[in-house]
């Protein structure tokens, strides 16, 4: 088992915990736009330490991030099985292939 499926389990289990106890609950309490939201915001402060170039604070960044698309992902819930699943069917195929097929 991966840190990222032990961390998408632990989000999904604390989907009903009481969000005075857990910042997760806190988030998925909050509803899916939050939970959007705050991907975004994350998502940001990524780019911007890419654009930085310090790799220790882009690796954390990205940290938040993934931790912050799985809560967005629980929310709605979508399981990081079902997006690992598309990444599976999309492997070996051409980026471009697959952009034309969405169309």
């Amino acid at each position: 088992m991966t840190a990222l499926t032990r961390l998408a389990a632990t989000i999904e289990a604390r989907k009903g915990a009481d969000p005075d106890s857990s910042w997760t609950a806190k988030l998925l309490n909050k509803g899916p736009e939050k939970c959007a939201e705050k991907f975004g915001e994350e998502a940001v402060e990524a780019i911007i330490e890419a654009v930085k170039g310090d790799r220790a604070q882009l690796a954390a960044e990205a940290a938040d991030v993934l931790y912050h698309l799985l809560v967005m992902l629980a929310a709605r819930d979508v399981t990081l099985q079902e997006v690992m699943a598309e990444l599976e069917r999309r492997e070996g195929v051409s980026g471009i292939a697959e952009k034309a097929a969405r169309g």
